[in-house]
């Protein structure tokens, strides 16, 4: 009998420590389905304003080539796609991945933000960097100069040539210093709340010409303003720097280095240069405006 008895106790004993294992088993795969069911990866972990989700701010409203139909959601446009791919990168599927609207001023100022990384071209700048932080750049581009076929921009190879114009940009913009900074017009330039209201004094000819990024100023010739044309873009010098777009994060978040890891799998793995090609390649060539 006690020979039973022991040999009862050995197999219950082996029977709940089966149990225990099955536990574990259960708890690490759920774990580790968390973790592959586009909720984050190991990087993200508390990181994030929500858990399990990553929080994308953009403009509002948002234009072509830069998002499509100003909705972020359905990832069409480079900044929207580049935003989904940082977050596939990252772990998070579409369905989680939430989106918020700034103004553009809103998202740089200091202070408490509402998204993770925000993303309307914003050009990397030492004075910005003093309320926000910056991931590595994911596009680098050129400043360029819109007007009508028949304004007296026309023509212009040179940044001689555009002394005499009236310039517009959008306030807060490395377009604006751009033209205070290197083009050094004659007039004051006039100042706008947004690029569309530059568009708008452009198109009623209040102004000769505006300064954008390259492929934003042809997406404006071509489907914007009638009758406008890139006149040129503006080439890198020793007096100026090429326009490298950064996502915008609040100051010192350590998401930053997860994003930035990010990118570089994607800038080395050629899914970055796929997106540029897919949504920019037609948007890129301008004649040089000598400086």
């Amino acid at each position: 009998m006690r020979r039973i008895l022991v040999s009862l106790a050995i197999v219950s004993s082996l029977g709940l420590a089966g149990c225990g294992d099955s536990d574990s088993s259960s708890k690490a795969g759920s774990d580790t389905a968390k973790l592959a069911g586009g909720t984050g990866n190991d990087c993200t972990t508390d990181k994030t304003l929500a858990a399990a989700t990553l929080t994308i701010g953009t403009g509002t409203p948002t234009y072509p080539p830069w998002v499509v139909g100003d909705a972020p959601e359905k990832g069409e446009g480079f900044e929207a796609a580049v935003a989904y791919a940082v977050a596939t990168e990252l772990g998070f599927d579409t369905a989680h991945v939430s989106w918020v609207r700034t103004s553009f001023d809103e998202a740089v100022q200091p202070g408490k933000k509402n998204f993770d990384f925000n993303l309307q071209q914003y050009s990397i700048t030492e004075e910005r960097k003093q309320t926000v932080s910056f991931s590595d750049a994911y596009y680098t581009t050129n400043q360029a100069i819109v007007g009508l076929a028949d304004s007296s921009a026309a023509g212009a190879k040179t940044v001689a040539d555009l002394k005499g114009l009236k310039f517009g940009a959008q306030t807060g913009t490395t377009s604006l210093d751009f033209i205070t900074n290197v083009i050094k017009p004659d007039a004051e330039p006039f100042v706008y709340d947004d690029n569309a209201g530059a568009k708008a004094a452009l198109e009623a000819k209040q102004i000769d010409a505006i300064v954008v990024d390259l492929p934003t100023a042809f997406y404006i010739a071509a489907a914007e303003i009638e009758g406008a044309v890139v006149i040129g873009q503006f080439p890198a010098d020793a007096n100026t720097t090429p326009e490298q777009f950064g996502l915008v994060f609040d100051l010192e978040n350590p998401l930053v280095a997860c994003v930035n890891t990010a990118l570089q799998t994607l800038k080395d793995n050629g899914t970055l240069a796929k997106i540029e090609s897919t949504w920019l390649s037609d948007k890129t060539g301008a004649p040089v405006i000598s400086l």
